[in-house]
């Protein structure tokens, strides 16, 4: 879904994508980044859904045009059901995408199944060639405890595989019920500077990578197959 984002933040920095092409010191596409944000709940009162929707308003206050996908209606991954609505949804956001955010509740130390269940109808059905290759991810998550990166550690691993450039800067919320407001909004604290920095870090990478992705995952394997056979061998699953 895409959210007409009223209410700024007066103290957010004025990052704009021709100020941050100027001062990264390079010339690239002008348009706004596009990032797909997923979250990992499909409670009615959920914490990662409120840190999506914060992380969608520091975004677009950036000058990102933002999708977050709502992953209820979302079938288990079945590998047969590629024609439903919400596995189209999400496959095409994907590959209108130049970056991803991707913010998953801790459940039993790691990343929830809700989330997972996104990642995996994500196809390599392009040979060797995710819809993910080349983009920029930046990784959250919330815990009702204490702080702990167990799922955002379990999330870089993921984003490796997506052969995605996972951003160094993460975000881990703990005690997420005590960190929101009763409208949704993050409150001022520590936690919320640090959302902040990685939507300023993500939304600087993204610039910095996305003219660039093609070259940066080009492969020597992947060239020599297309020499040899003039397709790349496709890649098991979905």
């Amino acid at each position: 879904m895409v959210r007409d984002v009223q209410t700024i933040d007066a103290d957010l920095p004025d990052h704009t994508v021709a100020s941050t092409l100027d001062a990264l010191g390079i010339q690239g596409s002008d348009h706004p980044p596009r990032i797909l944000v997923l979250y990992g709940s499909l409670r009615e009162v959920s914490f990662s859904r409120k840190l999506a929707l914060e992380v969608e308003r520091v975004l677009s206050h950036f000058g990102a045009e933002v999708r977050v996908f709502d992953p209820h209606g979302l079938p288990v991954f079945d590998r047969s059901s590629n024609d439903d609505p919400k596995v189209r949804e999400l496959r095409q956001a994907s590959l209108w995408s130049e970056g991803h955010v991707w913010i998953t509740p801790e459940q039993h130390g790691s990343m929830t199944a809700a989330f997972k269940n996104q990642i995996d109808w994500l196809p390599l059905s392009d040979g060797a060639v995710r819809p993910t290759q080349g983009r920029t991810v930046a990784v959250f998550e919330v815990s009702g405890g204490s702080q702990s990166f167990n799922a955002v550690n379990q999330l870089r691993i993921l984003g490796r595989w997506m052969r995605m450039f996972t951003i160094p800067n993460q975000s881990s919320v703990a005690k997420a019920w005590q960190e929101f407001d009763d409208d949704g909004r993050m409150k001022p604290s520590a936690f919320r500077d640090r959302v902040v920095d990685v939507c300023e870090e993500l939304f600087r990478f993204t610039l910095l990578l996305r003219d660039r992705s093609a070259v940066l995952n080009t492969r020597y394997s992947e060239c020599k197959q297309l020499r040899e056979r003039g397709r790349l061998d496709k890649g098991q699953g979905v």
